[in-house]
């Protein structure tokens, strides 16, 4: 049986955003929570491939994991970067006032921007942004079977990966939480002449309940 585990990372806070959407606006990271980074390091695997999105709030959260735990990991960390990784694109929606936007068309669904199936003009829908992570995470994972994956993405990334791996609709995918440097883990179990598989191991774990010292 070959296991191949998946650890997911959302980046750390944005805080330039002027309470605006961003999505795949290129904005920095705060990555000022020292003992947060020490303990995501300190529960990662010493071996694996590492993966970022293309935007630079997941560059900066991955070099500081690195970077608090210079001593735990084995070989040099060079993230791979994925756009296909990447937030929602929210189209026109995006500079706009998140609470003027979440007015007029979150208030349909309630933990979202709006529901899955809808396209915000210029951008993708939260349904096309799943597709394009499943094809993404699919591919990784055969091309890495059996290895430790650290993947550091987004909200929605994340969101997505978690409605793949239940095999749910990207609708119902729209309930899961994930904040802020919380740690979610899913495997996909492959047995000889049989197929795969998904489990859930992990999700929305914060860094100071992690119990690493």
């Amino acid at each position: 049986m070959r296991v191949t585990r998946w650890w997911w990372i959302r980046h750390a806070p944005v805080t330039e955003d002027g309470g605006c959407i961003y999505g795949q606006r290129d904005l920095p990271a705060d990555v000022s929570d020292t003992a947060a980074f020490k303990a995501l390091a300190g529960c990662l695997p010493r071996e694996a491939f590492w993966v970022t999105s293309n935007l630079m709030r997941t560059h900066q959260t991955a070099a500081a994991i690195v970077a608090a735990g210079p001593e735990i990991f084995q070989t040099a960390v060079e993230p791979a970067v994925e756009p296909d990784l990447a937030e929602q694109h929210f189209g026109e929606w995006q500079g706009r006032d998140r609470a003027e936007v979440y007015q007029q068309h979150g208030h349909r669904h309630g933990l979202w921007l709006a529901p899955a199936e809808v396209t915000p003009p210029g951008g993708e829908s939260f349904v096309a942004l799943t597709k394009r992570v499943s094809r993404a995470v699919e591919r990784m994972t055969d091309e890495n079977e059996g290895a430790d994956i650290v993947a550091v993405a987004h909200g929605g990334t994340i969101r997505a990966a978690l409605g793949m791996a239940l095999g749910t609709t990207p609708e119902r995918a729209l309930a899961f939480s994930t904040d802020n440097l919380s740690l979610t883990r899913i495997d996909h179990v492959r047995a000889p002449d049989v197929g795969g598989a998904w489990r859930v191991v992990a999700t929305n774990l914060s860094p100071h309940g992690l119990g690493v010292s």
